[in-house]
């Protein structure tokens, strides 16, 4: 089943692919996208395609920023009945963890995860589309919607201690560092934020705790997924957990609130199972990380979920034919 999103994900691209002097109906055409849908709000469109339209005009734009641009123009929740509840939660925690339930409605492909060490949270975003796609600018304009969206809930109050990425930085950093105010890590091994746990818990001074009611009771009605979206819930749960060492059947089934017992049915009636989905995404991490020339192979064989190297090698060799040493030096970057 091919993961959608809703158009309003992508608020913002007309305007700023106009700006860098490009034509967005045209760009949209190029990637298969019918720009009347783009501009339609609630009008959903393939997480894949989206993503290779933002790689598209970012690259022929000759503009590394231009994802951030569009999250520049999102000065606060937008409309819609999900934006008027994630708007008026009382912390942002609540905001993140309704984001997560009401996925179906925004964007299916975004998988969000925070993590919680004491004094500070992580909290991580993935894009899960086909294998392949480049996501380095939905992952930015994901990350700097996030941003918008905090800063919009708590103002100053919204201080983050670091924003990550995964991919490589630009040459020039200055857009992204007046956009992020806190420090950049290129090369990480997750996209997201660390902040201060008091920031995900103040008060959202904008709370209204019976306008987010109201807006549940017509949400919910929408927020229907059935058993054939298990597949891709389990993968995005995977690609959050297996770098935490916590990709187990269990962790994943609590992660996504059902029983080991109904994940695994539904698994099997789409003709998929746990165990082989962990290891296609263990494959596709892989080539993430080893593609990473400042990871140790050490570092990516417990990212991947090996205590010891040597069983990693094994593994690697076995999937992509050659050793890991073998595989860096026939894949340079």
């Amino acid at each position: 089943m091919e993961t959608m999103l809703r158009s309003v994900a992508l608020s913002g691209y007309f305007d700023v692919t106009r700006r860098v002097g490009l034509n967005p109906v045209e760009l949209a055409k190029q990637v298969g996208i019918d720009a009347t849908a783009l501009a339609s709000p609630d009008e959903r469109i393939s997480a894949a395609a989206a993503c290779r339209l933002l790689e598209l005009t970012a690259e022929q734009a000759s503009c590394s920023t231009f994802a951030l641009q569009m999250a520049e123009t999102r000065q606060k929740f937008g409309t819609g009945v999900v934006n008027v509840l994630l708007a008026h939660k009382r912390t942002l925690r609540e905001v993140l963890l309704a984001t997560a339930e009401y996925r179906h409605l925004l964007n299916e492909a975004l998988a969000v995860f925070v993590e919680d060490a004491g004094a500070t949270v992580t909290i991580r975003e993935e894009m899960v589309v086909e294998p392949g796609t480049p996501t380095n600018q939905a992952i930015e304009l994901a990350v700097g919607v996030l941003a918008r969206h905090s800063s919009a809930l708590l103002g100053e109050h919204w201080k983050p201690r670091s924003v990550h990425f995964v991919h490589r930085g630009p040459a020039s950093l200055t857009f992204h560092r007046r956009f992020f105010g806190c420090p950049l890590e290129f090369g990480s091994d997750f996209n997201g934020f660390v902040c201060a746990t008091a920031d995900l818990d103040y008060p959202n001074p904008a709370a209204d705790p019976e306008l987010v009611r109201y807006a549940e009771s017509l949400a919910d009605a929408l927020n229907v997924s059935g058993a054939d979206t298990t597949p891709l819930e389990v993968r995005k749960a995977i690609y959050l957990l297996l770098p935490l060492e916590q990709a187990t059947v269990e962790c994943v089934a609590s992660h996504l609130h059902m029983s080991v017992r109904t994940m695994q049915r539904q698994l099997e009636v789409a003709q998929t199972s746990f165990s082989r989905l962990v290891e296609e995404v263990r494959g596709e991490l892989a080539v993430r990380y080893m593609s990473n020339p400042r990871y140790p192979i050490g570092r990516v064989a417990a990212l991947l979920g090996y205590s010891q190297q040597g069983s990693f090698t094994n593994w690697f060799s076995g999937r992509f034919g050659e050793t890991p040493r073998d595989w860096r030096r026939s894949h340079p970057k």
